[in-house]
């Protein structure tokens, strides 16, 4: 679409800049939008012209949500391991190793549709931007092309070699790290931004997680780390030491991770004037699907910890697109409010990505705005599982 756009009568504009109360939120408001890009907000009475109109008709509208931590690149499904889940199971993480080997055997072809399919979802949902990792394929070839389909959809591409020792790696798990290391990185940096590890008992050890991660900082990819997530460990206290963008999961963490967090908090020109340089991602999704504790979000933005949420999507441990959702739960399971949930599920996001231009609707911005079918952002948590994203408006470009 070219030319200018204006979306205009927004009964609630959550700008996460600007505005009234942690959101900035402005009343009767409205966004001007020229080349992809928000150029004016203000009262609505005084909207500019422009070519292209959209009438919010009263709803609430709010920038698109970044989820900055999914799983898309993989073949099957896990649909009897959820089952066995829910009749008692614990969740340990080992049926990893059975998507490796349907991802494996899948075509470009096949894999490439699932991508779609779920950034489809998810976008229908109101993701406008969204995190895809590889860690399915385990060899260097299929790595390598697991990242070369999600930069075909996304530009926030995660190398995750690093997310269980493979089965023919079982009894040499150094071997494998060198090969992470060696071939493998070589083969996935063309097409990734970052790096990730799985440091987890059963996964890769504190070590091992610090090898692969300076490694792949050294061919200039940024850091994340799933961390945390089964139980007590040294993964966030790792990521804070290597400077990462994004420690996810967050599970379960002690005292001093908490001050790790905290501890990396700076000065800046945001809404806020603080935050912390390694965000928490929080993956509620996860916890509701594995029947595992939920992270105390509550104890870590009393802290002053910068918290994210995300989908976690993947077909084992959290299958759902839906950011929406996640909102719903972090406020009824992790004590944040309505106002936190959403502004992690945006802004938040962001920081975990690192980037400025998405996740607000201030001059400057990315135009990446959802229009609500309800008239406040409290509507997400209030009304779960309910479509409540009448519009998605992308690059400026209405979906």
């Amino acid at each position: 679409m070219s030319g200018s756009l204006i979306v205009d009568n927004i009964g609630e504009l959550v700008t996460n800049g600007t505005g009234e109360g942690p959101l900035g939120i402005r009343r009767n408001a409205a966004v001007l939008v020229e080349e992809g890009r928000v150029v004016w907000v203000g009262p609505s009475p005084y909207a500019p012209a422009a070519d292209h109109h959209v009438d919010a008709g009263g709803a609430a509208v709010l920038p698109g949500f970044v989820d900055s931590h999914a799983h898309l690149v993989f073949a099957g499904d896990r649909a009897a391991e959820f089952a066995a889940r829910m009749a008692g199971q614990p969740y340990t993480g080992g049926g990893i190793r059975t998507t490796v080997g349907a991802t494996r055997a899948a075509t470009d072809d096949e894999l490439r549709a699932t991508v779609r399919r779920l950034r489809g979802e998810a976008l229908r949902q109101g993701t406008t931007t969204m995190e895809i990792k590889s860690g399915y394929g385990l060899t260097v070839a299929d790595e390598a092309r697991s990242l070369r389909i999600a930069a075909e959809t996304s530009t926030e591409t995660t190398f995750l070699g690093a997310h269980v020792v493979p089965a023919e790696y079982a009894d040499r798990p150094d071997d494998y790290v060198g090969l992470v290391c060696g071939p493998m990185l070589a083969a996935a940096a063309p097409y990734a931004k970052w790096i990730d590890v799985f440091c987890e008992q059963g996964a890769f050890d504190v070590d091992h997680a610090r090898a692969i991660l300076a490694c792949g900082q050294a061919v200039g990819l940024g850091v994340r780390l799933h961390a945390n997530q089964l139980g007590p460990g040294p993964g966030v206290q790792l990521g804070v030491e290597l400077g990462a963008a994004s420690v996810d999961h967050c599970t379960y963490l002690s005292d001093a991770d908490i001050d790790a967090l905290a501890s990396s908090r700076i000065d800046c020109m945001c809404h806020e004037g603080r935050h912390t340089t390694t965000v928490a991602t929080l993956l509620p999704g996860a916890e509701f699907s594995t029947r595992s504790p939920y992270p105390d979000a509550r104890r870590l933005l009393d802290a002053g910890v910068t918290v994210a949420l995300a989908t976690d999507c993947n077909p084992g441990s959290s299958y759902t697109s839906s950011m929406p959702f996640c909102v719903a739960l972090a406020v009824r399971e992790m004590r944040m409010t309505p106002a936190e949930a959403v502004w992690a599920a945006t802004a938040g996001g962001a920081r975990a990505l690192r980037r400025d231009d998405i996740g607000v609707l201030t001059p400057g911005a990315r135009a990446d705005l959802v229009v609500l079918d309800a008239p406040s952002h409290l509507h997400l948590a209030y009304r779960p599982g309910v479509p409540l994203i009448r519009q998605v408006i992308r690059n400026g470009v209405p979906q």
